[in-house]
């Protein structure tokens, strides 16, 4: 028989199965005690202490219950706040880090019976956005940070001052094109009527000289026109070069990145069938043919070799064909050619991975 003691096989055992979480139903939250298998939880019941503990809370334990459920709620929201920030997040994932940790409050001593039912009173403070989808509930911390917010309201002041910058800059456009045509109006297009020939008129008409050709002064101001035309052209290209938070396209390839599905799909190509909610996707997945119902943060794009069609997904040009010419591995991005659109054949530097996606 081994030696009994603290290096015995027993001891080392009982040792290892400390380290780790134990049941839920043999953990008592008063005495903040966590025992082992029932044997014990029912020995721990009887003992003098936890009878003691019990006498204290009888006295108020209403106060006993909101002290938890203030400790649960301050512990949960700081774990958004520090890990996740004002990202938006699926609440189980949050959760599930929020037990890993030992000594936390177990939500069955709080006012909070389901995790559901403390997400909806978290949306209902106004401590996180909380919205319900098929795959579950999200939430999102509000960040109430003095300083957060007065970043926010300097970010939100030069957005203002920028779009007042196009604005007079739109209307000086709008003076230019005015002023090279001279302040005219917009001459009205011809109305053509059938008119009945003889053959004299007809020859009179055959016989005469064909029209002179386009001045030079004429030829100047189409291309006058034509470079007012592309100055508008790049100004609309900067009111659409905020880039936005979603980047999902029907006819993208893409490719699974969460684990969550298993290795059947994880590391797997799909073809994007449908949009819903610019934050999740449609996906028929090429290997099998199974149709996912999956959110863009578990997907990321595909780059194609050299040569291929792909379909940018954010920033100035959006939603543009292109051709992939060359892929700069040290900073993350690749050189295309338009293939789509006023700005067909601009080559284009320094577009990241994530902002386009090879085209199905």
């Amino acid at each position: 028989m081994g030696k009994e003691g603290f290096l015995s096989p027993k001891a080392i055992g009982n040792r290892i199965k400390a380290k780790g979480l134990q049941k839920l139903r043999w953990y008592c939250q008063m005495c903040q005690k966590q025992c082992r298998d029932e044997n014990g939880f029912k020995c721990h019941c009887m003992s003098e202490s936890h009878q003691r503990q019990l006498l204290l809370a009888s006295e108020d334990p209403n106060k006993i219950m909101d002290n938890f459920s203030q400790e649960f709620k301050n512990d949960f929201i700081e774990l958004i706040r520090r890990r996740f920030g004002t990202k938006r997040v699926q609440n189980n994932i949050v959760y599930n880090e929020y037990i890993n940790d030992r000594e936390h409050v177990h939500m069955n001593s709080t006012q909070w019976e389901t995790l559901t039912e403390f997400t909806k009173w978290l949306g209902k403070e106004g401590f996180c956005k909380v919205d319900e989808t098929p795959k579950g509930w999200y939430i999102q911390y509000i960040d109430r940070d003095p300083e957060t917010i007065r970043r926010q309201e300097e970010l939100e002041k030069k957005k203002k001052q920028d779009l007042d910058d196009q604005e007079r800059s739109a209307k000086f456009i709008e003076e230019q094109v005015r002023r090279g045509q001279g302040g005219r109006e917009p001459e009205e297009a011809p109305v053509f009527t059938d008119v009945a020939l003889g053959p004299s008129a007809l020859k009179a008409a055959g016989s005469g000289k064909r029209k002179d050709a386009p001045s030079t002064s004429e030829a100047k101001e189409k291309k006058k026109k034509s470079a007012l035309d592309e100055i508008m052209e790049m100004e609309e290209q900067k009111k659409r070069s905020v880039r936005a938070d979603h980047w999902l396209h029907p006819g993208i390839v893409i490719k699974v990145v969460t684990k969550r599905l298993g290795e059947k799909y994880h590391k797997k190509k799909g073809v994007v069938k449908e949009v819903q909610d610019k934050y999740t996707a449609v996906v028929k997945m090429i290997d099998s043919g199974d149709k996912l119902k999956l959110d863009q943060s578990h997907l990321e794009t595909v780059i194609p070799a050299p040569g291929k069609r792909v379909l940018v997904l954010n920033g100035v040009y959006r939603d543009t064909e292109a051709l992939l010419d060359s892929i700069d591995e040290r900073k993350f991005s690749a050189t295309l050619t338009l293939d789509s659109g006023r700005m067909k054949g601009r080559r284009v530097d320094g577009i990241a991975y994530e902002d386009f996606s090879k085209m199905a």
